[in-house]
């Protein structure tokens, strides 16, 4: 039986995996190898790891982890998974049966993209959704945000530290005049119509097109697409969820535990903040909580 079995091996999974396995606990991480920002050609913010393809920052990570004989990295689905504290036992779509003590979630969102032309081809190139990822290198460029409901606002102010040209782009929303004024002083145009197709040469430079018959062209779009959990498992295990403006996400306490206890979850899967930082911290906080609960 292992200590814990690891559901989802990106930055949040890997994580728990290192100090779980540097505690000697026997652990085994299953990975389908689509990791939500598969799509970035880099990642930022992550120190000692700044500007480098996440692809090659998680097979660093996976070289790293073979020093540890504990940990089992295994290329697989999770499919089901059932019981209580103790005594779980996960079930992968070609059959492995995997009891454990303990299981810890990170197997992420997906990214619900809309279904016009172009867009899911900039999804990571040109179109983004985090200025904290994304900001720095192309700070001071013409930016639009296309509007995604009144918590839009605050990203208006926030992208003021990198540029001064931003065009928000109503996208069919009906803003309130109050918050239109608000874009008017901060000097921000919006720009009113539907969005129905992103016209880009090879995902860069997008240029929008609209139901009113107008195209405008920017150098980046930020944009904020629901998500919602790249698989269902925890449905299946009945954890609590708290609804946000982007999706949902697992409640989780102050040691990344679980509505039911012995269930851990860390990463984009319970917070709302996407952030490799993020995610490798509260990961690592997951594995050592799951494995502090197991000293009695």
């Amino acid at each position: 039986m292992d200590d814990v079995v690891i559901i989802g091996g990106s930055f949040a999974g890997l994580a728990a995996a290192l100090q779980l396995g540097r505690a000697r606990r026997q652990v085994t991480v299953l990975d389908t190898g689509l990791p939500r920002n598969r799509f970035a050609g880099h990642s930022h913010g992550l120190l000692g790891h700044d500007h480098q393809p996440p692809l090659e920052i998680l097979a660093l990570a996976r070289q790293q982890l073979a020093r540890y004989p504990t940990v089992k990295l295994v290329n697989a689905r999770a499919e089901s998974v059932g019981g209580t504290l103790d005594n779980f036992v996960v079930t992968t779509g070609d059959g492995l049966t995997l009891p454990a003590r303990r299981l810890l979630l990170s197997y992420g969102v997906a990214d619900q993209m809309p279904s016009m032309p172009g867009f899911a081809e900039c999804w990571g190139k040109s179109i983004v959704p985090c200025p904290y990822c994304d900001g720095f290198e192309v700070a001071g460029q013409h930016w639009g945000l296309l509007w995604s409901g009144p918590h839009a606002q605050h990203a208006v102010s926030l992208f003021h530290d990198w540029t001064d040209r931003l065009t928000v782009f109503a996208d069919g929303h009906d803003i309130a005049p109050e918050i239109r004024a608000d874009l008017a002083r901060r000097h921000v145009d919006v720009i009113d119509g539907k969005l129905i197709a992103v016209t880009h040469q090879d995902g860069r430079q997008p240029s929008l097109d609209l139901d009113t018959g107008h195209s405008v062209a920017v150098d980046v779009l930020f944009a904020h697409p629901r998500n919602r959990p790249s698989a269902g498992l925890h449905e299946a295990l009945g954890l609590e969820t708290v609804d946000g403006p982007m999706g949902v996400v697992l409640q989780v306490d102050d040691r990344r535990e679980t509505s039911v206890p012995g269930i851990y979850a860390a990463g984009d899967l319970a917070n709302h903040m996407a952030s490799v930082t993020l995610a490798s911290s509260h990961g690592a906080m997951a594995g050592i909580f799951a494995q502090q609960s197991m000293l009695q």
